[in-house]
């Protein structure tokens, strides 16, 4: 199970990320003349993936100006939120496997990868591509033939122009990839949301090997937390529990499927994002502050879990950490997280929170049922022994929450006051899952 999520990019990630957008503008190198309309494009490009998707033509990535806005703007921005998270799975690659990558678009998975795990670059790894526009997989080939044109050449790449269910040959797929993809087909689809997931989690799992692992990546809105949250469950009914970021196979407490609900996502500040796609950004009207994803890793298939013995049942129990930081009362401050047991709050004074951020997992012992809850959330409650001396490691121990005194009220009481704005990592939240403010977007 990993610790942590989301850790920070070595320098030599970050050196390749601004390789990255070099190589672009050097394969793909835009007249003078017209840089000055680039921002107007991406800008254009962003109304018709969202506010105006409806309107979007099918093959909307063939066209020159949509293609160069793609590749300068949403290529390198997804590449970094997939560089923040692909260092911390567990993907067990091997020598020979195959790895098959559904709406590839320009190779985003696979350059991502090369970027982001260096371990895997001396693996002989083939790479089937699938993507319904020639002309964005011919982009990508040409750009990660670049990007790794120093290397052994290890890596295959088999570029499929198709639809999601077109014949990929070859044997089924060590890991099975879909990046921001699926929400181009369940969002005006009006089946349940459920019945979706599961046609999508049989599908997905019908392209990898028994023992293989599916990877799904959608961006952090409340629509595709849902639908995480709904192919996880389908996933967990055949026989692939969730390794990330999942804790357990016990019920999703996140959701989400209705106005204000709580719904799965995670949110990290961008400062490590080149420069120049900053400043790109900022002409476009488009800043991005933070940068946000839902995702889920399912395993192999695997049998029916067995009871928990009687050792078993006294371990301690895992938590991951979802949300920002917020103040639950004076001094102390907390932060929603997933557990067996179902929602958690994690709760500690400033410098304890400010060390167990967003995508920390911790272990804590677990909760009897006399455990106290937050009022508002139903979320039970754990709190951080923080260290006089030192902040708390990511995997900290931790104390269930101690019953009120007599003097206390029965039932802790949580507040919510605006934190402190003097740390980035404690800022004032919404509820678990609520919609962010649009500048943490």
């Amino acid at each position: 199970m990993n610790d942590f999520l989301f850790p920070t990019l070595e320098a030599s990630r970050r050196t390749d990320l601004e390789r990255l957008i070099r190589t672009i503008d050097d394969v793909f190198p835009v007249p003078t003349r017209y840089r000055s309309q680039l921002p107007r494009d991406v800008a254009g490009l962003s109304r018709s993936l969202t506010a105006a998707r409806s309107d979007r033509d099918g093959g909307y990535l063939g066209k020159p100006a949509e293609l160069s806005a793609y590749l300068r703007y949403f290529l390198p921005w997804n590449v970094f939120r997939l560089a923040r998270l692909l260092p911390a799975l567990q993907l067990d690659l091997k020598d020979g496997d195959a790895l098959t990558d559904l709406g590839s678009g320009p190779l985003t998975v696979p350059i991502a990868l090369w970027l982001a795990r260096s371990d895997l670059r001396d693996k002989h790894l083939e790479f089937r591509c699938l993507d319904r526009t020639g002309k964005v997989l011919e982009a990508g080939a040409k750009l990660f033939s670049e990007l790794s044109a120093a290397s052994s050449g290890t890596w295959k790449i088999r570029a499929i122009r198709g639809t999601l269910g077109t014949r990929i040959d070859g044997p089924k797929a060590a890991l099975v990839t879909a990046a921001n993809v699926l929400n181009e087909l369940f969002w005006d689809d009006r089946h349940p949301v459920a019945e979706q997931a599961e046609r999508k989690a049989v599908f997905l799992s019908a392209l990898a090997r028994d023992d293989g692992k599916i990877l799904v990546v959608e961006p952090g809105i409340p629509r595709s937390g849902e639908f995480v949250s709904a192919l996880r469950g389908a996933f967990i009914d055949i026989g692939r529990n969730p390794e990330a970021p999942c804790p357990h196979a016990a019920a999703c407490p996140l959701p989400g499927g209705h106005r204000g609900a709580k719904w799965c996502h995670f949110a990290f500040e961008t400062d490590e994002a080149p420069e120049s796609l900053h400043k790109l950004s900022a002409l476009a009207g488009i800043p991005k502050e933070r940068a946000t994803l839902s995702f889920l890793l399912a395993g192999g298939l695997s049998v029916s879990e067995k009871p928990r013995n009687a050792a078993e049942a006294a371990s301690p129990i895992a938590v991951r950490v979802i949300s920002d930081a917020f103040t639950v009362g004076d001094y102390r401050y907390g932060r929603y997280g997933c557990c067996e047991s179902g929602l958690a709050l994690v709760s500690s004074d400033k410098r304890g929170i400010d060390a167990v951020t967003s995508g920390a997992l911790i272990r804590a012992p677990r909760p009897g049922v006399s455990a106290p809850r937050d009022e508002k959330s139903g979320a039970l409650i754990f709190r951080i022994d923080a260290r006089k001396d030192s902040a708390p490691p990511v995997t900290s121990k931790m104390s269930p929450a101690v019953p009120p005194k007599a003097s206390d009220a029965a039932t802790p009481k949580i507040t919510r006051k605006s934190a402190s704005k003097s740390s980035a990592s404690t800022r004032t939240p919404p509820k678990p899952g609520q919609r962010p403010p649009r500048r943490q977007r």
